[in-house]
């Protein structure tokens, strides 16, 4: 007995934390030699930035904790801070990394003034006895640009939640936390003190606990128990890094964009990255803070085949469940609202008693509850026709139904529905008796093709070729103002 407990156990016990086996199959169980610290997903992207044409020379004073929050604890808080303190330092790194940028020292200014001040008192003692004609120590370089910012928010558990099931003591649960980080960075230039670009930027902290659990008397006095998991923490230092790479990603690319420098690469290069950023950037502000991504997923039109089962529900006994197929098209009136046309050939059959083959033909209008999400539940109704097999007989039906679709891409998606058809009449299975008219029910999965492009999508394309229209024409005036200039000194 005990043996097919343990069974089920490890069964629970493997789907559990199949999720995280990595973590838990890796537990560390030596003393581990300090290593070359990790590199974001972000660090990847700067790194292979195209090459500026002139790097700018920066300087970063202090990119501060601006929070004020204490990390918390179960019992409250403590006295140590809630993210890094040393931001500054994650900053010139990245800076480092994206090649764009000659980062100065700034943060410790003093050490590095008086550092040369001991150079020179040196120097000069140096030169009176000895070497008089000792050069000069070099000049610092100054900076065209200082970054500025910090870290603006750090705010705990905005989701937290689980899912856990016991059964005759065999269990188990997971638990999840998300916190998230706030960064701004702005470049300000020291010729004018005009801030000339501001990005902003945040990242999710996950941390997750998965545990199994059996808790069972096997025999009379005989107790088994046992459990296991882990729980994994994202490292609020990654994070902080990568939400800082991102900024400086951010910075250089709107910068190319607004011209405030120049890029080493082809235009048809700095288009498709200034291209990709900006998508990137419209998806950013289409998605609400628990990633919730508000955009016309679903194209205009899209066409659909399903198959499933038909159960008749008329004046006979025992019916059975039979085939069901469809085949229609789909087209988008607005995000929630659609019409869509179909036609079906099912059986419907009662044991023994009734079996007929049928066509159908279907007009509905279908209403999407969360047309932004990639699962959205939906509902229909419509009018429609009935014949058999043999069209000898036409009858006029109506049908509403329910369902839910999942976007596995954006241009297919899969959905189960389930349907009821009241029949205006009880001829349908060739028995009239009764006050009620026939009805049929279809259950169904089915695949749905989109075709063409979001709404969204088209005005970004127009978007993007009015952009491109304006500044053709902003090169046109510019050329004709420089023409007729020339023309006025050539006639003077």
């Amino acid at each position: 007995m005990h043996h097919k407990f343990y069974r089920i156990f490890t069964a629970i016990s493997c789907a559990i934390l199949l999720s995280g086996c990595g973590a838990y199959f890796n537990q560390p169980i030596t003393i581990e030699s300090a290593r070359i610290g990790e590199d974001t997903e972000v660090t990847k992207t700067l790194r292979d930035f195209p090459s500026p044409k002139d790097p700018v020379v920066v300087g970063v004073y202090k990119f501060r904790d601006q929070t004020g929050q204490y990390k918390p604890t179960e019992a409250g808080s403590t006295f140590s801070t809630a993210v890094t303190q040393g931001a500054t330092t994650i900053l010139i790194k990245a800076l480092e990394d994206s090649k764009w940028f000659v980062p100065i020292e700034r943060e410790n200014l003093s050490n590095l003034l008086n550092e040369r001040n001991i150079i020179r008192s040196t120097r000069k003692e140096y030169r009176k006895n000895k070497n008089p004609n000792e050069p000069q120590l070099p000049p610092l370089l100054y900076a065209g640009i200082i970054l500025e910012g910090g870290i603006v928010s750090y705010d705990s558990n905005i989701i937290t939640g689980g899912l856990g099931a016991r059964y005759f003591g065999v269990g188990g649960s997971t638990q999840y936390r998300q916190d998230r980080i706030t960064i701004y960075l702005r470049a300000v230039s020291t010729s004018s003190g005009k801030i000339l670009k501001t990005v902003y930027i945040s990242k999710t902290i996950l941390s997750q606990a998965l545990d199994a659990n059996f808790f069972r008397y096997v025999r009379f006095k005989k107790l088994l128990e046992a459990e296991t998991g882990f729980t994994k923490n994202e490292p609020a230092q990654m994070a902080v890094s990568e939400a800082i790479e991102k900024a400086v990603e951010s910075l250089i690319v709107e910068g190319i964009e607004d011209k405030l420098w120049a890029v080493n690469a082809e235009p048809k290069e700095i288009d498709a990255l200034v291209e990709k950023y900006n998508e990137e950037k419209e998806e950013a502000q289409n998605t609400a803070l628990y990633d919730r991504y508000f955009k016309e997923r679903r194209s205009k039109a899209s066409v659909f085949i399903k198959g499933g089962t038909a159960l008749m529900s008329g004046d006979l006994n025992k019916p059975e469940y039979t085939y069901a197929t469809e085949i229609g098209a789909r087209w988008y009136f607005n995000p929630y609202l659609n019409v869509n046309a179909s036609a079906h050939k099912f059986e419907l059959t009662n044991q023994n008693s009734f079996s007929q083959g049928f066509n159908a033909f279907e007009l509905n209008t279908e209403l999407s509850l969360l047309p932004f999400e990639k699962l959205s539940p939906f509902m229909y109704g419509g009018i429609g026709v009935v014949n058999n097999d043999d069209f000898e007989t036409t009858l006029f039906k109506l049908q509403y139904g329910v369902g839910i679709e999942y976007l596995i891409s954006d241009k297919v998606g899969v959905s189960v529905n389930a349907v009821h058809n009241l029949v205006l009449s009880d001829e349908l299975d060739g028995v009239v008796q009764g006050k009620r008219d026939d009805q049929y029910f279809n259950f169904s999965l089915g695949v749905n093709w989109y075709f063409g492009s979001s709404k969204m999508k088209t005005d970004r394309k127009n978007r993007q070729q009015e952009k491109k229209k304006n500044q053709e024409l902003h090169k046109l005036k510019k050329r004709n103002r420089s023409v007729r200039k020339n023309t006025i000194k050539n006639n003077q």
